[in-house]
């Protein structure tokens, strides 16, 4: 029972400041929506669909960084705190390509509006806001840096006070560009972007002035001679970061789609969806903060030699991330029509997010498991077998079988965005269970070859 609590303890201890952090985040993308909402279902509709692209592209490209903490939090808990300068200066020239990628992307979307078939004034809108995020890029990826480096040492409550600070920041920025003051041009939905990008720089230049500055951060030597390219240690991290990178990609891009295809039954249809797809992130970011609590605590034991440790804390997290997502779950299922109408005051688009709201309470509980167990893989270093079940799941049978039943009559009348939902359900699902199993054999192996270890000294 101690051995239960003091776990449970430490995950919450750990994951309560990314929580805040995250949903900070995020509370940005809620505020875009619903002040893009309040100016017509135009602007909303492109502000949806431009953030899928943008988040898209920046996060799988950044999604690298990923590898981050877990190296971070091994070296760590084997107490070289010494050797993790060193790595934050290898992932700063592996951010440096990634930034360039990015910003290309960004300022050509091509691919992307040519699978969503947007209305002219959309599409205008779209483009507007890609090229204002772009600006934004270089500083989004230092804050990434900065966040990895903190969570990897158990300290997330500089990740916390950061994000909190841009959320603070970015309402009145947001008023500023969407709505026209101080002399500055009204650019409804793609104001949001330049705020964003605004907002991005102010907090990458604070985190950073007081991280190199602050004394718990010295023993890792970040303000020696910054270290030239290894290659062998850049190779090390992009073995961990690729399969983490293309594991995210196949997840964010499944959804982007969705959402894309989805854009072509319309501007109300795309809305509704909309406001399905941002709540489901929201309540993802509680299984993410619990996950990311999970990858280090277990990193931070595989490090220090504690494998029983590290299991142990692997299915703790798990077990109280089911937990939380279960209340998420029925406060979907009961307060659908209320949900909806905080998001828009449009009743076309209220009525069609009905249903797909409803979806969002069964996605959610195996967002929750999915999630969970495969950060805590990250802890072991184990991306690549996810990868493969990531790909082939929620590309075959998540966007395949959601372009089948929500686009064409294949298995009876066309459902529209609900079978786009309903076909991600089932394959979130399956992700879920076939991670989770891999989650245990490894765990056990890791044991297993720990305690021979032992045995045989």
């Amino acid at each position: 029972m101690e051995k239960s609590t003091s776990a449970t303890l430490d995950l919450v201890r750990l994951a309560w400041p990314v929580l805040i952090a995250q949903l900070a985040l995020m509370a940005n993308s809620v505020i875009d929506t619903a002040m893009a909402g309040r100016l017509s279902v135009i602007d909303l509709a492109a502000v949806g669909i431009a953030a899928s692209i943008m988040a898209t592209v920046l996060m799988s490209m950044i999604s690298v960084l990923l590898a981050l903490p877990p190296i971070i939090a091994q070296l760590y808990g084997a107490g070289q705190g010494a050797r993790i300068g060193r790595e934050i200066h290898q992932s700063v020239w592996i951010s440096l390509m990634l930034a360039v990628v990015t910003i290309l992307l960004l300022h050509y979307p091509e691919p992307f509006i040519g699978i969503s078939e947007l209305q002219p004034p959309v599409e205008a809108k779209v483009r507007a806001y890609l090229d204002a995020s772009a600006w934004g890029v270089p500083a989004t990826i230092a804050l990434r840096l900065f966040f990895g480096l903190s969570t990897g040492i158990g300290r997330p409550g500089p990740v916390m006070t950061f994000n909190m600070l841009a959320l603070f920041v970015k309402v009145p920025l947001n008023a500023l560009f969407m709505y026209g003051l101080l002399g500055i041009p009204a650019m409804g939905g793609p104001g949001c972007a330049v705020a964003t990008a605004v907002d991005a720089w102010i907090m990458a230049v604070a985190a950073w002035i007081w991280c190199l500055n602050h004394p718990k951060y010295q023993e890792f030597q970040l303000r020696i001679r910054f270290s030239a390219p290894d290659l062998k240690a850049i190779c090390a991290f992009m073995k961990l970061g690729i399969p983490i990178g293309l594991t995210f990609i196949a997840d964010m891009t499944a959804f982007t789609f969705m959402a894309l295809f989805i854009a072509r039954l319309g501007p109300v249809v795309s809305g509704a969806h909309q406001i399905a797809a941002n709540i489901a992130v929201v309540a993802f970011m509680f299984p993410l903060a619990l996950g990311n609590a999970t990858s280090v605590l277990a990193g931070q034991a595989i490090g220090a030699g504690q494998p029983e440790q590290a299991r142990y804390i692997c299915w703790t997290g798990i077990r109280l991330g089911l937990l939380i997502a279960v209340a998420f779950s029925l406060i979907f299922w009961i307060g659908a029509p209320q949900i909806a109408a905080l998001y828009t005051t449009d009743h076309q688009v209220q009525a069609a997010a009905l249903p797909l709201i409803m979806l969002v309470g069964l996605y959610h509980l195996g967002d929750a498991l999915q999630t969970i167990a495969v950060n805590a893989l990250r802890g072991y270093k184990k991306s690549f077998v996810p990868m493969l079940i990531y790909t082939i799941t929620l590309w075959g049978i998540g966007l395949g079988g959601g372009y089948v039943l929500g686009l064409t009559n294949t298995f009876g009348s066309v459902r529209g965005a609900t079978g786009f939902w309903i076909a991600a359900v089932v394959s979130l699902w399956l992700v879920a269970g076939m991670v989770a199993l891999y989650l245990n054999v490894v765990s056990r192996a890791k044991l297993s070859v720990e305690t021979s270890g032992h045995l045989q000294n």
